[in-house]
């Protein structure tokens, strides 16, 4: 699971004279100066932190190593079991099988692979490099990214190697500090880095961290979910390890107020989903997305809770953790209302009246029918349903994407019935959204003169390919996390045998194409990060289900659900 592309429309050499550079440790340079000099792995001796104690105060999920929860027994009982069903669940198909591969060598192969990516700065381990492809031009892939660290983060915490992913959050949370400015105009003080790279001065002997804000980017965006997938991680450091010390600093909870003024502020907007530009996120080159993306919507809700969960009860914090509470009513409520859609939501929108005036209007954004596009109606099941890819103002974006979908469930943004419902679409549509290599980021795909329009025919971004339909392999540790909280593991075993029949042989590409995954991307990269990081994770979740609660939240009560019963299983 930044919002720079590694190759894509916003990636830019590192020797780009326009590039301004964002430094660490009160020295500025260019991107332009950085030089890439191989440097020799350290043996690093891990310490614990210092300060361990309970959690809590902070947490409000289970423990994922001391509880043996419901969903743990379940998800072990489906190893012994063809086909168990969630206790939501009203699905009755049958997932297809593949063959296994032998995922204990492809283990090791991983954690291998994964080892070799780790970059060092002044001798600790601070991240992991985004590609270890060297048959192509290493564009940016040769930085450590904020996103694409995220599974990697995950399976050094259940690995039980924290130190990490402690360097990691609090080297990012320096960058975080440094002036930000592109074009002569200053970025808000709250933005985290898209990445960063270490540059070592031959000279000097001196090493730097630059950092990369969207200054260097191909398209100029500065990512939104950089500082999402940030409180993401310190929460799940925090699960891990049990140590609350390292979110307690005062550098930490200035970080995250920080991040929290910035999506939490008040401007014209009458909705409280958070107004983005395209390319902010994981679909970072222009791909539609523009407006309240799902995939940003969902972060954005989990990021708030985690923070709820982080925030000192002072002064200060107590201030942030009020107007949390008011945004998460206003915005669970917006989501499962407006952007849910299942069979019987569908045949509503298909009836919609337009220009309709007043607070009574039941077609609130005036979507119209005609603007419904044929596929939807065969890609609606019975049973199922999911989080439409963007709503606004006479617009309705009906595309279905896996990472805002699966964060949705994983954040308890989506009802228990919801997530029930998006796992039956899942199982319903295995070959459109799982297909020979999971899982695709977005489907539809885009095409003709719809490609043209929206993607600004962009040559990446062609049907099936990359964004645009493509299959990515990181994404099954979001799936996997997803189907234990329903408790249908046997959702993510099967997805991840098919993958675990190609990886390997595949060298770890970043992306697969066409319809049902069946090629490795034209301009995909091998070794690709956080493709081995993904699986890795996936694997580590499905062998020891009690590890999703470093990324899975309990569900809110006091967040009461807006349907009693889901229209999405029930006929």
């Amino acid at each position: 699971m930044s919002s720079i592309p590694k190759g894509g429309s916003h990636k830019g050499s590192l020797k780009s004279s326009e590039a301004h550079a964002s430094v660490a440790e009160k020295e500025e340079y260019h991107f332009s100066k950085a030089i890439d000099r191989p440097r020799p792995a350290l043996n690093i001796d891990r310490q614990r932190s210092c300060d361990e104690r309970s959690l809590s105060e902070l947490s409000v999920g289970f423990s994922p190593r001391h509880l043996i929860s419901k969903i743990e027994f379940t998800s072990r009982l489906a190893e012994h079991v063809d086909h168990i069903h969630s206790p939501l669940s009203k699905s009755g198909i049958n997932t297809p099988r593949s063959v296994p591969w032998d995922s204990h060598s492809l283990t090791s192969e991983a954690w291998e692979a994964l080892r070799r990516s780790l970059v060092y700065f002044r001798g600790q381990p601070v991240g992991t490099i985004a590609a270890l492809d060297n048959s192509d031009e290493q564009l940016n892939y040769d930085q450590v990214f904020v996103r694409d660290f995220v599974p990697s983060a995950l399976a050094f915490l259940m690995h039980g190697e924290p130190d990490i992913v402690k360097n990691f959050i609090l080297k990012t949370l320096r960058l975080q500090s440094w002036e930000k400015k592109i074009d002569r105009f200053h970025l808000a003080e709250g933005v985290m880095p898209a990445s960063f790279k270490v540059f070592h001065d031959p000279v000097r002997n001196h090493e730097t961290l630059i950092a990369d804000f969207g200054e260097s980017a191909i398209g100029r965006v500065a990512p939104v979910d950089s500082g999402f997938w940030w409180i993401i991680l310190l929460r799940a450091y925090t699960k891990s390890t049990g140590d609350s010390s390292l979110a307690e600093e005062p550098e930490c909870q200035k970080g995250m107020r920080l991040i929290l003024s910035l999506c939490l502020s008040e401007g014209f907007d009458t909705f409280p989903t958070l107004l983005c530009a395209d390319g902010c996120c994981m679909i970072d080159r222009r791909m539609g997305v523009y407006g309240y993306p799902i995939e940003i919507q969902a972060l954005f809700f989990m990021a708030l809770r985690c923070a709820l969960q982080l925030l000192k009860p002072d002064a200060e914090g107590k201030e942030f953790m009020e107007r949390i509470v008011k945004r998460l009513h206003a915005l669970s409520y917006h989501m499962r209302s407006h952007f849910w859609l299942d069979l019987k939501q569908l045949n509503d929108v298909y009836r919609y009246k337009t220009e309709e005036y007043s607070h009574t209007a039941v077609n609130k954004f005036n979507v119209i029918p005609e603007s419904l596009p044929d596929w939807v109606f065969d890609f609606m099941p019975h049973l199922g349903g999911y989080f439409v890819g963007n709503v606004s103002p006479a617009r309705m974006d009906f595309r279905w994407f896996c990472l805002g979908n699966c964060v949705a469930i994983l954040s308890c943004m989506a009802t228990p019935e919801q997530s029930t419902a998006i796992m039956d679409l899942i199982e319903s549509r295995w070959e459109e959204l799982i297909g020979e290599m999971p899982v695709k980021v977005c489907y539809p795909a885009l095409d003709n003169h719809e490609w043209m329009i929206i993607t600004g025919c962009d040559p990446k971004n062609t049907r099936w390919s990359y964004h645009n339909g493509g299959s990515w392999p990181v994404l099954l540790w979001l799936l996997a996390a997803a189907s234990i909280k329903t408790g249908r593991p046997q959702i993510a075993r099967r997805a991840l045998q098919i993958a675990e029949n190609k990886l390997l042989k595949d060298n770890w590409p970043e992306y697969y194409d066409g319809k049902w995954g069946r090629y490795v991307g034209k301009q995909a990269r091998k070794f690709q990060t956080w493709s081995i990081a993904g699986y890795l994770s996936a694997r580590m979740m499905l062998d020891d289900p009690s590890h999703i609660g470093l990324v899975a939240l309990e569900e809110d009560k006091l967040l009461k659900p807006l349907l009693k019963r889901s229209n999405s299983w029930t006929l």
